[in-house]
């Protein structure tokens, strides 16, 4: 079975082909890392996390390559706030992405690479745009000719001439053409600089994902990937530098991911409902978090709010209950039962289907789907009179590896220690007694969520494990 894609460029479902067979170069555009990501970051994170998982799945070994932008305006001014160095502030903020990430099961990068320790490739890069006439310096800043790239638009579908309509040159800009883009930024006073051909500076955010990919993947990599937002001009941008400084073709599959909305509003600052994933994992199980990101296939929004989260949460436990109801009831089959096979076969069956549903762009939504299908299927044998232990394993072991394709594990030992009970209920106590009610009802959850029943009585907290 072949693995169709979505590819942006041709806005078409494609059967993918690896430029090498049985390996996938996967590129992944990373944060800026000058403060905790949101969930809107934590969404590509978790999806191209599913991709890679499921290429490897299906046997293939992917180069995953995931950058982390640790030089740009924003970092700047971040350092400038807090009085700490660029540097400083991106090592706190690289290390909380993948601790926060982390938490949701997405696994490290083969390569994370940070723009910082690739100065030396992208000024090479640049200097090779200039000698081939695709680029040009001007007061210290040098600009990509946008119009020296025939097919300038192609990712999001925009011809040059619509691009142009509206705009102008405004008085004592260097450009060439309004179309043109920053490759490298004349130092200002005060900034983080390289020195380079063209004097001191920093470089333009687009040109890094460029000469990072050559560097780690190639001329032409398999998939390039990152939020809708990038479309344009970030990743348009993107093409345009690295096919006019390699002349080859630059991805051969675009992916992008879809947006999240809060309550049916766009996320921002300004409305109030901007969500640090820091604090949602904090808040809720990662797992479940995941669960919810999953549920919804990759390139459709998806609209996020606490009843909805609530939601997945008992989703999954009902998932969570089938498998802790199979596991039970292998420790008293008598394997006896005639249609062994007959279920078997069925068992088999639904991980066909899954398979079949993220053959078709990495549907995870019917996946999940798929999953339930199998778990009503291991409630219904559940209720049989008697029962084998290799169909009771069957679902077992079924439901383990495609919720492992998904990035959720089943099943691990999660028994808390009776002194680690003992230390959160005296940190409940203690929050109530601060009157952080909000921290006390989340420390009760946790125990909850962990099989652990409090029971508040005048003679103090009592627990018990359920």
């Amino acid at each position: 079975m072949a693995i169709n894609v979505y590819n942006t460029l041709t806005r078409k479902k494609e059967p993918f082909t690896p430029i090498e067979e049985g390996k996938v170069k996967m590129y992944v555009c990373g944060p800026t890392v000058y403060n905790y990501i949101h969930i809107g970051n934590a969404r590509p994170a978790i999806v191209f996390d599913t991709v890679r998982r499921y290429f490897e799945y299906r046997g293939y070994d992917v180069h995953y390559v995931l950058n982390f932008t640790d030089v740009d305006d924003k970092l700047i001014k971040a350092a400038n706030e807090m009085g700490e160095g660029v540097t400083e502030i991106a090592n706190r903020f690289i290390d909380a992405y993948k601790e926060d990430v982390g938490a949701l099961g997405v696994k490290e990068a083969v390569d994370h690479p940070r723009v910082t320790e690739n100065m030396e490739e992208i000024i090479s890069f640049i200097q090779g745009l200039v000698d081939k006439g695709y680029a040009y310096e001007a007061g210290g800043d040098v600009y990509f000719r946008t119009r020296s790239f025939d097919n300038y638009g192609k990712l999001s579908h925009q011809s040059v001439d619509e691009l142009r309509s509206g705009s102008r040159i405004e008085v004592g800009d260097k450009k060439e053409d309004p179309l043109d883009f920053t490759l490298w930024k004349n130092a200002k006073p005060g900034e983080i600089t390289w020195d380079s051909p063209w004097g001191t500076g920093r470089p333009g955010w687009h040109i890094e994902c460029s000469a990072m990919a050559k560097k780690y993947l190639g001329d032409t990599i398999d998939i390039h990937a990152g939020g809708q937002d990038l479309t344009f001009p970030h990743h348009e941008n993107e093409i345009a530098q690295s096919e006019a400084h390699n002349g080859e073709s630059f991805a051969r599959y675009w992916m992008h991911n879809g947006y999240i909305n809060i309550d049916n509003e766009k996320m921002s600052k300004s409305l109030g409902n901007f969500i640090l994933a820091h604090d949602l994992v904090k808040k809720h199980d990662p797992k479940v978090i995941r669960f919810f990101m999953l549920s919804v296939q990759y390139r459709h929004p998806i609209n996020f709010s606490d009843e909805l989260l609530k939601g997945a949460k008992s989703s999954f436990e009902r998932i969570q209950n089938a498998y802790e109801n199979i596991r039970h009831r292998k420790e008293t089959s008598m394997s006896l039962q005639a249609d062994r096979d007959e279920w078997m076969e069925k068992v088999h069956g639904f991980k066909e289907q899954f398979m079949k549903e993220m053959d078709d762009d990495f549907n995870t939504a019917n996946a999940i789907s798929v999953i339930f299908d199998l778990t009503k299927a291991a409630n219904l044998y559940l209720q049989e009179s008697q029962t084998h232990v290799d169909v009771l394993d069957a679902f077992e072991q079924t439901l383990e590896e495609l919720l492992r394709v998904l990035g959720i594990q089943i099943g691990e030992e999660t028994d808390l220690l009776d002194e680690e009970i003992d230390a959160l209920i005296e940190e409940r106590k203690q929050a109530r007694k601060d009157r952080n009610f909000e921290r006390a009802d989340q420390i009760r959850d946790e125990l909850k969520d962990r099989h652990i029943i409090l029971e508040d009585t005048s003679q103090g907290t009592r627990w018990k494990r359920g």
